[in-house]
């Protein structure tokens, strides 16, 4: 039966262009590797090389085998890494959730940088709404979580602040708001607030920070954002998911007399205690907690 001594015997002698020459590579004598080739093609009942010249060529099928067995070596190659990995307590997947309205942008040098640590550790990226996101984490769906900050986490939970969010007020670009130099409170309260709340947060939401006595609430902000492009009011929705709309004018940012700073929210890592992270995940979380606060400002510039 075929194993991988054969299959590298058959590659590096195709490579190479000879036996002896695949031999000196593997340190072998050229009978052990010629044996080798002789019983690869006895298991696969086909030719791989003519040996009828001075050095072996390949044969038609040979050729169109060598991509498999350069395949199988490489599969093989991948096995023995990962599990090496595993042995030293590297998990095999990970999986992160981020919260819909944070932007991936600040960690995509972080997200290289994991790929080039973690070559072998499956990573997978979630997006879902805040009441997902405790789902995920609690159930072991998702190691580790980039969310806003709350006013409080479940019990269970651990949770660091690694950046912010940059919230912008918006409207519709034919709302009335939109004709405004400056919007004050008396014009916002004029005018239907659209805000995305979860059913977790709704429980504890303080009514006094809501700038109009009519509000709709929504759980994914994706809809408030379309709620406002269709004119039912005005938002205030996180840059990264309006930047295009803002650009295209389908909507209109506006400017609050009353406010002259960025309106902020902070972003939280959060995992539970019931899980502890493992050697990949701990270095994620690591990493997100030494981001600098300027990178979540990049590409955060309303044009």
């Amino acid at each position: 039966m075929a194993n991988i001594e054969h299959f590298r015997a058959f590659v590096l002698a195709a490579e190479l262009g000879s036996f002896s020459a695949a031999a000196r590579q593997m340190g072998k004598a050229q009978s052990a590797v010629s044996t080798a080739i002789a019983n690869l093609e006895i298991d696969a009942d086909v030719q791989l090389f003519d040996r009828s010249g001075r050095n072996p060529v390949l044969t038609a099928a040979g050729a169109a085998l060598l991509p498999n067995a350069r395949g199988i070596l490489l599969g093989n190659q991948e096995f023995l890494a990962r599990a090496t990995s595993m042995s030293q307590g590297v998990e095999g997947h990970l999986c992160m959730a981020i919260e819909q309205g944070i932007s991936i942008k600040p960690l995509l040098d972080l997200l290289r940088a994991f790929t080039s640590t973690f070559a072998h550790v499956s990573l997978e990226i979630v997006t879902p709404d805040p009441t997902d996101m405790a789902a995920l984490l609690k159930q072991g769906r998702a190691e580790l979580g980039l969310m806003i900050e709350q006013e409080g986490y479940p019990t269970g939970f651990q949770f660091r602040g690694v950046g912010y969010s940059r919230t912008v007020p918006v409207t519709a670009h034919d709302h009335p708001l939109a004709t405004l130099a400056q919007v004050r409170h008396a014009d916002l309260r004029k005018y239907r607030e659209l805000v995305p709340q979860s059913r977790q947060s709704a429980e504890t939401a303080r009514t006094d920070r809501r700038k109009s006595p009519s509000v709709w609430y929504a759980e994914n902000p994706m809809l408030v954002l379309e709620l406002v492009a269709q004119g039912f009011g005005w938002a205030e929705l996180p840059y990264s998911i309006i930047a295009d709309r803002l650009r295209t004018g389908d909507l209109a940012q506006l400017n609050y007399a009353f406010q002259q700073s960025d309106i902020l929210q902070g972003v939280d890592a959060v995992w539970t205690e019931q899980r502890a992270l493992g050697v990949a995940g701990q270095w994620m979380l690591n990493k997100l907690l030494e981001l600098p606060q300027d990178v979540w400002r990049e590409g955060e510039q309303v044009a």
